[in-house]
């Protein structure tokens, strides 16, 4: 793909976090939102997933899916992103490349796609790939683990299209992400 601009596909995350920013604790463990997320409410993510068609996902992501006993993706496109991942798991593909994952998401005519993991988001916003952001905190702070956000290259401007007040004190804010280095 020569220009990662012309994308035919839109990307959107939705993701929790804890209140100082981490997707998980340093182990990779997300019992402390799993164990909250229940007294969220709706967080809007059934009829988030009901208008994706496709997912990307990190490994280590990948990984973690596979440890829940089922699979959340019936009926979807998974890719995952790894340089190092062999599998014959014929439910995903595995793209060595971020321009080989782009390239197929447009040959199969991706139009919506869930990006998820932390560091695949990342690389998301830095290369300027995201459209949409939605960030679900938790009321609660871990102290240390595995943050959502880390170094970029730029400022990445976001515009705040909505947010709410969820039960048990979560909160939820969607962005539209203007990219790196805009200006609104």
């Amino acid at each position: 793909m020569n220009d990662r601009n012309d994308r035919t596909f839109r990307t959107a995350t939705t993701v929790g976090i804890s209140l100082d920013g981490y997707i998980a604790r340093p182990d990779g463990d997300v019992e402390w939102l799993t164990a909250r997320g229940a007294e969220a409410g709706d967080t809007g993510y059934e009829a988030f997933m009901a208008g994706i068609d496709t997912l990307a996902l990190g490994r280590n992501t990948y990984e973690k899916v596979l440890t829940f006993g089922f699979w959340p993706y019936e009926g979807k496109r998974v890719a995952v992103l790894s340089t190092r991942l062999v599998t014959d798991d014929p439910r995903i593909t595995v793209h060595r490349t971020l321009d080989e994952l782009l390239a197929e998401l447009v040959a199969q005519g991706a139009e919506r796609v869930y990006v998820d993991g932390g560091a695949l988001v990342r690389t998301f916003l830095r290369e300027g790939l995201l459209d949409e952001l939605t960030v679900t905190t938790a009321p609660v702070l871990l102290g240390s683990g595995l943050p959502l956000f880390g170094r970029l290259d730029a400022d990445v401007d976001l515009r705040l299209v909505a947010a709410r007040t969820l039960d048990a004190g979560f909160t939820q804010a969607t962005y539209a992400v203007l990219g790196p280095g805009s200006r609104g």
